[in-house]
This record gives C-alpha cells, sequence and structure tokens, in this order.
C-alpha cells in the first residue's frame, strides 16, 4: 500500500534528493548552475559586500557593548556620563547600520536567487516538453513533478539562504575566534575544552533525532497513501461496503504513527534538555572561571561578558554548521538530479512561427520492411519486416489482437519513435526530413481515453489551433455535433470541464476531442479505438461526428470493434509485429484467414 508519498519539504523526508558528495564532481555539479548566476554577478558580488560588512557589524557589537560596561565601571560615581554617551551612540550608529545592511544583504541575495532559479525552472519545464516519449516511458510524472517543484526549491533556498548563512558562519567563527583569543588565550582555552564538546555532542544527537523524525514522516505518509486511495477508490469502497474495513486500516496506520511520534517526541524531550542543561551548564563554567579572572585582576569585567557574548556567536556558527552542510549536500543530490534531466537529448521542437519551412502534406504514408523495437527492449521486437502504402485521402484501419503493435504503427506516423530497420515515407519522401514540428502540426490525434485540460470547453477546442477565433470554435463544434450540448450548458463555451474533463460525459468529452481535431484541420488523421467505451447514442453521435472529420483526410483507424472498419478503404491485420492480411473488409472475410475468425467471434458474441 506504501506507494505515493506525501510531499514534505523537510530534508529527511521520503522525497527529499539523496544527499551528494562534497567532493569535485558535488561542486561542479553547482558550478554548472553559475550560467544562470551570471547574469545577476554584479548584484551578488554586492550581496557578498554587504555580507562582509553585516558580518564585521555583528561582530563589533560586543566589542562596543564591552567598553560601554567598562566605561560605565570606571566613571562610577563621577557622574561623568559623557564617555558612556559616546559609546552608547556609537552602539546605535551600529544598530542602525546592522539593520540596514541586513535589510539589502537579504534581499539581493533572495533576488538574485529568485530569478536565477526562475530561469532554471522554466528551463528544465521546457526541456521537459521537448523530451521524446522514450523519455517519458521510463520515468514517472511524479518523479518529474518533484523535481520541477521540490530539487528546484532546494537550489533555490541554498543559493538564496544557505550559501549566505554559511559565508556568514565563516566569517562569524573567524572574526569571533580573533576577538576571543585576542581577548583572553587563558579563558578562550577554557572555552575550547568545553563548548565545542558540547556542540558535537548535540549534533551526534541531533542525527538520532533526524532519524526518529524521517521514521515518523514514513508512517504518515503511508496513512495519507491510504486516505488518498480510499478516497480515490471511494466507488469501489461503498459498493463493497467495506467503510469499516478502510477505518480500520487506517486506524492501524495511525497507530503506528503515535507510537513512532512519541517516541520521537520523548526523545526530542530529552534533547532540547540535554542543550539547555549542557549550554548554559559551559555558560555557567566559563562565567565563573572568568569571574575568578576578574577578582584577579587579569581580565575586565566588560571583557568577560564581551569573551561570553562572542562564545555565543561562535558557539552559534559552529552548531549551525553542520545542518547547512547536509542542506548543500542534499542541494547537490537535487542539482545532480536536475542535470540529468537537462542532459537528455531533446526533439528539435520548433515554436509556430518558426516551424520553417513549412511543408503542405497530401498524406501519403509508406512503411518499407519496417522493424522496431522499443529503447531499452531492444531484444523484444514490436514490429518486423512491416510494409504497406496509404494513398492521401484513404481509410486505413489496423487490426489485430493486443500486443500486435497497432499503436507502435501510429507512433512511428507521428515520429514518436524512429523506426529502428526500414523506413518511413510520407509523400514519398523519408519521415526523417521534415521537421517535427511541422510534420506533427498536419497530424489530429482522437484517442480512446480523451485527456482534457481542466480549463474551459473553448480552451480546450481551442487547442488545436491556439489563434483560433470563437466563430471558428464553433463551426468546428458544430461539425462535431457539440454545439448543442455545449450551448445547452448555464456558460456555454466558458464551462470549466474540470480535472481532466471529469465533468464531462465520455460522449461529450469524445466529441470536444473530435472538435479540436476539425480545428486541426489535419492531413492525416489517427483514430485510436475513438468509440469503443461508448454507449450505444454516444457512439452514433461521435460516427457522425467521425464520418465528417474523415472527410479528404488520411485516415487510420485503430479498432476492436469491427464493426466500425468495414468502410475501410484498407484493413491491414497485424499479428506479433507482421503484417498477415490486408485487403477490404468483403475481401478479408473471404480469405477465412485471422480477420475472419476475430469477425466471426466478435459478431457471434454480440449477437447473443
Amino acid at each position: 500500500m506504501a506507494g505515493r508519498r506525501g510531499r514534505n519539504r523537510d530534508d529527511d523526508s521520503a522525497d527529499a534528493p539523496p544527499k551528494g558528495k562534497l567532493n569535485k564532481e558535488g561542486l561542479h555539479t553547482l558550478r554548472r548552475l553559475y550560467r544562470y548566476f551570471r547574469p545577476y554577478r554584479f548584484l551578488f558580488s554586492v550581496a557578498l559586500v554587504l555580507l562582509l560588512l553585516s558580518s564585521v557589524t555583528t561582530m563589533v557589537f560586543p566589542y562596543v557593548i564591552q567598553q560601554l560596561l567598562d566605561k560605565a565601571l570606571a566613571q562610577a560615581g563621577s557622574g561623568n556620563l559623557a564617555p558612556i554617551n559616546l559609546i552608547a551612540a556609537v552602539l546605535g550608529i551600529v544598530v542602525v547600520a546592522q539593520a540596514v545592511i541586513s535589510y539589502f544583504r537579504v534581499y539581493i541575495f533572495s533576488w538574485v536567487g529568485q530569478k536565477a532559479i526562475a530561469h532554471l525552472r522554466q528551463d528544465l519545464y521546457r526541456h521537459i516538453v521537448e523530451l521524446p516519449l522514450a523519455f517519458f516511458g521510463r520515468s514517472r510524472v511524479g518523479e518529474l513533478s518533484s523535481r520541477i517543484a521540490s530539487d528546484v526549491s532546494m537550489i533555490q533556498d541554498t543559493f538564496g539562504t544557505t550559501l549566505a548563512e554559511i559565508l556568514r558562519g565563516i566569517l562569524t567563527f573567524g572574526i569571533g575566534m580573533a576577538f576571543i583569543l585576542w581577548t583572553s588565550a587563558e579563558l578562550s582555552l577554557v572555552m575550547l575544552l568545553t563548548i565545542p564538546v558540547v556542540i558535537v555532542a548535540a549534533m551526534l544527537f541531533g542525527r538520532f533525532i533526524r532519524k526518529l523524525s524521517k521514521l515518523s514522516q514514513d508512517k504518515l505518509a503511508e496513512s495519507v497513501t491510504i486516505v488518498e486511495e480510499t478516497l480515490q477508490g471511494i466507488h469501489s469502497v461503498k459498493s463493497y461496503a467495506n467503510e469499516y474495513y478502510e477505518q480500520r486500516r487506517y486506524g492501524n496506520a495511525i497507530q503506528q504513527v503515535l507510537r513512532v511520534s512519541l517516541k520521537a517526541a520523548h526523545h526530542r524531550s530529552a534533547f532540547v534538555a540535554f542543550i539547555v542543561g549542557a549550554m548554559f551548564g559551559a555558560v555557567v563554567f566559563i562565567l565563573w572561571y572568568g569571574a575568578g579572572m576578574v577578582a584577579a585582576g587579569k581580565l575586565t569585567v566588560g571583557e568577560l561578558v564581551g569573551f561570553v557574548m562572542y562564545t555565543f556567536f561562535v558557539a552559534g556558527s559552529m552548531a549551525s554548521f553542520g545542518q547547512e552542510i547536509t542542506q548543500v549536500q542534499r542541494t547537490i543530490g537535487a542539482t545532480q538530479r536536475v542535470w540529468e534531466i537537462l542532459d537528455e537529448g531533446r526533439e528539435p521542437i520548433a515554436p509556430p512561427d518558426a516551424a520553417a519551412p513549412m511543408i503542405s502534406l497530401e498524406g501519403a504514408v509508406c512503411f518499407r520492411e519496417v522493424g522496431f523495437a522499443y529503447p531499452g527492449a531492444e531484444e523484444i521486437p514490436v514490429l518486423q519486416d512491416l510494409s504497406f502504402e496509404a494513398q492521401a485521402g484513404q481509410r486505413i484501419a489496423l487490426v489485430g489482437p493486443s500486443g500486435a503493435g497497432k499503436s507502435t504503427v501510429v507512433a512511428l506516423i507521428q515520429r514518436f519513435y524512429d523506426p529502428t530497420l526500414g523506413s518511413v515515407l510520407i509523400d514519398g519522401k523519408e519521415i526523417t526530413t521534415y521537421p517535427v514540428s511541422a510534420l506533427r502540426r498536419q497530424m489530429a490525434l482522437v484517442p480512446q481515453d480523451v485527456f482534457l485540460f481542466g480549463g474551459t470547453i473553448r480552451e480546450n477546442i481551442a487547442y488545436g489551433k491556439l489563434d483560433a477565433g470563437p466563430e471558428e470554435i464553433e463551426a468546428a463544434a458544430r461539425q462535431a455535433f457539440a454545439h448543442d450540448f455545449i450551448a445547452a450548458f448555464p456558460q456555454g463555451y466558458d464551462t470549466v470541464v474540470g480535472e481532466r474533463g471529469l465533468k464531462l460525459s465520455g460522449g461529450q468529452r469524445q466529441r470536444i476531442a473530435i472538435a479540436r481535431a476539425i480545428l486541426r484541420n489535419p492531413r492525416i488523421l489517427i483514430l485510436d479505438e475513438a468509440t469503443s467505451a461508448l454507449d450505444s447514442e454516444s457512439e452514433r453521435l461521435v460516427q457522425q461526428a467521425l464520418n465528417h472529420l474523415m472527410k479528404e483526410r488520411t485516415t487510420f483507424i485503430i479498432a476492436h470493434r469491427l464493426s466500425t472498419i468495414r468502410a475501410a478503404d484498407t484493413i491491414l491485420v497485424l499479428q506479433k509485429g507482421r503484417l498477415v492480411e490486408q485487403g477490404s473488409h468483403e475481401a478479408l472475410l473471404a480469405q477465412q484467414g485471422l480477420y475472419a475468425m476475430l469477425a466471426r467471434l466478435q459478431f457471434d458474441s454480440e449477437s447473443v
């Protein structure tokens, strides 16, 4: 049951990318992103300068506090506030400068990161859309969506925030340690024997807590999967009266989540108690030791307070390094997954205004000794020595058992794949000589399972011709026998069809797909089981629309229902990737071969 995972941005979630290594290869992966930041390198440099200034002003703050306290103690009882007021004014200037610098530093880093990553996300989407179908055959849609969303967002977080924090932490650590050593080498040694030990112990403890958190998230993801499956299959749940079974199944999953979560809460509470006790204990120890040095005249009160403040800054920068380095490792893994896609070879797609030279097909199609096997499964031939000719304007039907290669034939015509052997010709020319985009713009597909986008009916019909006007869209709908049911909706052509068009019936979706194809005005039309899933009335209307659509176009019809292809000019009978028979309906029945057997079985079952 643990299939899909709920989305979670936590670094330890099940969907998080694998950690990359901070080695030469990993750093090279990150450097490849530079081309997206290059247009903004000046602003990025400004942000780095502001980062340096921000770190310096931050680390000046404890020093000014130190001076303020020492001056205050030195002037105790004198009534002379001038030195104190001067230092307080300097402190105020430092605070204001820090605030202003921090604003511009954070904003510029975020601006550059947002701009660069928006460009990366757009490039990634454009690249995915232009990849060949073979890529999608070996990839999952959910994984690709995750790479566009989660992986790119992780890169954005790293370059917009984490990178700046790492640099800031390094500067803070370096400047802080310099001030600490300059203030008191003896007290620095005491600090180095306490604070780093506490931080290392906290990091190890925190790693254990994160493992428990990941386990808790995994269990929660499994419970979310149960909810998704139940709601998606609610019809089946109610049909089999299994409501209580699903409640029990979800309850068991929630109990597992509860057990792991309580265990994690117990250890997290212990972790917090450890951090509070250890850190405050270390500070108390340093203060105790430092107070002794003040009493011995080795240190002033201001120097002790400044030392403690610098210690907190250094400890904070050390504590954050582990999490930030983990984020960078995650980002390397995410970046590697993004580059895996961007390194895939694309189809030579061209926009509508650049698909030159525009071609005008007659629609004649010829297969010459075509052999084909899908990429990655070359040892399993799908088509073997397939040869046939279709004249322009003819209706060619493809029939045969499941797995015979019918869908593969039309995929080759659309040039979703290229033949392994032989050649496909259109109008007497090799199909590979045509620009892919220009070729496909003269083809249209009406599938069995029509996919409609979640917009309006108007938008879905216009998908066949994006610049079509309202009159053209309505004319196409009328020819597809779709105008009447569209006009019956309160919002007419502006009716939202819902996800995948689920607000419409199967026949209505089919007629919208036909209207889309009519608007396309293709020279080659492909009908893939376009009426097999419809009731009799819907099939009658759809078949009327298809008959209108097929006029004067080369049409390839994939059909299991043989009654729909009797009028085809030529029927190609495929078996195990080979052409075993071809001819008209009557001629094939007379041959008493595979087609006649399929027809007899089907017509006998329909008569029953």
